[in-house]
């Protein structure tokens, strides 16, 4: 018998279905599950048949290190919770087309079990847009690069198409059956499943959001709740929510609004009986962008609240109650009602929230411990003890080499005939792309130069080689689009563009957010066509630099450093490195002040962006586990300020927020 593409993806998951729920009828009889329920009932969550009150917070998998997962968890019990509310982001766990991932440190069914060991239930909020503050909004950037182009999260044909083959039949069709052993009616701790996430805030489009609850009710049944979230206005219900009696309405409404009004709304969009009341996002603190001052709350004026909306008989979630990291290329960007108000976000996704990012407790945590405790039956455990740091010591740092002089060893070199053409397209999702020509006849000093769309940031430097280059200055998407060609300029020098992706727009109109040059670029009104492109992604920039000849680049093949001298001094952007001792694995915190901007790797993991020039954060957070006992690599690439040799970083006990607008 033959059978047709369609049909072979629908007997595929025929067979996926069937195999996941024999495997569960026998994990239910071997341990005696049958009974577990989790349900919604007269206006009310039941579990095993008992009323229930989630005391939920949101912590993302994905912004810990896996060794901490324990500890936050046991955090977020001792503060009160019953439940973890979490994302699960497409883009790690497909980062390129057909190929997926769920090793560590993303391990999201080693996290599943570690919640039911620890005896917290979890809700999972499974896209396959996600928000939060992360590239894209969880969506692989892969999918900018598809042509036709797609308009995501609509029934746009062409995304639809993309959603049924690509989205459900790989991406669904590997993520669900990894979720069904955890379902609680199977003794595992999920309880809620959301489908899209605050859909009202940005379309309306019923077709596409069937779509998904038919395709999560073809592999998970009916045994467990399907939720949406939207703002608690009618605006927003109406557009996100879904009018089928299988799919709970939940909403979020800032700190401050009135919970009993905001719930009685919520009854407007869900059946009768089947409406509890339930906050999927309370705001424990607020997200920052570079460039602005540290956003926080008062940690009395948020236990007020909270203890306002439990009094109105409320479940709850806490967002966030533990932040993480936005570790690598992760973080994402805002836009502030228009394309060219580019607000990308810090490397730092504490948001000020009851438990800090290496696990600190302030005062916010007390104060909701105590909101918390008068809402249940047992006394709380204790907090664990908060892991070890290393909070003195300095490192000097020496350069190995000039960016330009070493970009053909880190990069993929790709010739374009006419204009440049967006990082996607050639198959980059995070880092810096370069783009080299040479000046046309007519380039003189005083020319203006033009790149009418660039994502997001751009250092052109000028000169006769790679050797020799001097920035000429830099364009910003949010800022200057044009520069003028400084004394020395002629035709035929060699111009290189470094553009550094700062992270996708996660919210709003705008989320299709190619990177790199998307236009051309122009010198005095004419388009320079013919350029090479350096894809620089940087995703094992350390191993790269230990394969290279020591006399190039100064890395020894065991790992430790030796440092050259072979660097020229031109203002281009480099890399620093340096060996440092730790006795332990010790949480620490590196001060970058006296830095410009660039990025970090500890022991090849990297642990974000810097750019104290603009703050407010001046240091990243470095995770103990990162480190080894004895000898640890640290590799800088610092994009502006590198004209001295030697360089300093100082390990500090706490976040440093006093740089940039903070200083």
């Amino acid at each position: 018998m033959r059978f047709s593409s369609a049909g072979k993806m629908a007997l595929t998951r025929m067979l996926l279905v069937s195999m996941a729920l024999a495997a569960l009828q026998t994990l239910g009889a071997s341990q005696g599950v049958q009974s577990r329920s989790f349900s919604i009932e007269n206006d009310a969550f039941y579990k095993d048949g008992e009323p229930f009150r989630i005391l939920g917070g949101e912590i993302h998998y994905f912004r810990i290190v896996p060794e901490y997962w324990k500890d936050r968890i046991q955090r977020a019990k001792a503060m009160g919770l019953n439940t973890i509310q979490t994302y699960v982001p497409w883009n790690v766990h497909e980062p390129s087309e057909g190929e997926f991932f769920f090793g560590d440190p993303v391990n999201l069914e080693a996290f599943l079990k570690l919640a039911q060991e620890l005896e917290v239930l979890v809700m999972l909020r499974m896209g396959p847009y996600v928000c939060g503050e992360w590239d894209l909004g969880g969506f692989p950037s892969w999918l900018l690069s598809k042509k036709p182009q797609l308009k995501l999260r609509t029934s746009d044909s062409s995304y639809l198409k993309l959603i049924l083959e690509l989205q459900v039949d790989q991406w669904w069709n590997v993520l669900l059956p990894k979720l069904v052993p955890f379902l609680y009616s199977r003794g595992g701790p999920l309880i809620m499943l959301q489908v899209e996430n605050e859909y009202g805030s940005f379309g309306s489009d019923k077709q596409y959001l069937h779509h998904l609850v038919s395709d999560a009710r073809e592999y998970l049944g009916n045994e467990i709740i399907l939720y949406t979230t939207d703002g608690a206005t009618d605006d927003a219900l109406q557009r996100g929510t879904i009018s089928r009696d299988d799919v709970y309405a939940a909403v979020d409404f800032p700190t401050g609004w009135d919970p009993v009004a905001a719930f009685a709304l919520q009854k407007n969009y869900n059946s009768p009986g089947k409406s509890p009341a339930l906050s999927t996002e309370f705001y424990t603190g607020w997200l920052t962008h570079w460039g602005e001052n540290l956003a926080t709350t008062s940690p009395y004026v948020a236990a007020a609240e909270l203890d306002k909306l439990l009094s109105a008989n409320g479940s709850v979630v806490l967002y966030m109650a533990h932040g993480g990291s936005n570790f690598g290329f992760f973080s994402g960007a805002n836009t502030g009602g228009k394309e060219t108000i580019y607000q990308p976000d810090i490397t730092s996704y504490d948001y000020d929230a009851p438990i800090g990012e290496g696990g600190d407790l302030g005062e916010k945590f007390w104060r909701f411990r105590e909101v918390l405790s008068s809402y249940v039956n047992f006394p709380l455990p204790d907090p664990p003890q908060l892991p070890s740091r290393r909070n003195t010591g300095t490192v000097v740092l020496q350069k190995l080499a000039n960016l330009f002089q070493v970009l053909q060893s880190l990069s993929h070199e790709f010739y374009l005939q006419q204009a440049p053409v967006a990082m996607e397209l050639l198959n980059q999702s995070f880092g810096f792309i370069v783009y080299r020509s040479r000046l046309p006849s007519h380039a003189k000093p005083g020319s203006i130069l033009e790149i009418k769309k660039i994502h997001d940031r751009a250092q052109v430097y000028v000169g006769k080689s790679s050797q020799s280059l001097r920035l000429v200055g830099t364009l910003q998407r949010w800022s200057n689009s044009s520069l003028q060609l400084p004394d020395g300029s002629s035709a035929g020098l060699e111009i290189y563009i470094l553009v550094e992706n700062m992270g996708r727009i996660n919210y709003g109109p705008f989320i299709f957010d190619q990177k790199g040059i998307l236009s051309s670029v122009i010198l005095d009104n004419v388009p320079m066509l013919g350029w090479r492109a350096y894809t620089l992604s940087l995703a094992d920039v350390a191993e790269k630099f230990q394969a290279m000849p020591n006399d190039l680049a100064g890395f020894q093949r065991h790992g430790s450093i030796r440092i050259e001298s072979r660097a020229p001094h031109c203002d281009g952007p480099a890399f620093y490195a340096a060996t440092f001792e730790s006795e332990a694995q010790m949480d620490t915190f590196i001060s970058f002040k006296g830095w410009s901007k660039g990025v970090a790797f500890v022991n090849g993991f990297n642990l974000g962006r810097f750019w104290p020039d603009a703050g407010p954060q001046c240091s990243l957070y470095v995770p103990g586990p990162l480190l080894r006992q004895g000898e640890n690599q640290l590799l800088i690439l610092e994009l502006e300020n590198t004209l001295l040799h030697n360089k300093t970083l100082q390990f500090l006990g706490q976040h440093d927020w006093t740089c940039g607008k903070n200083s």
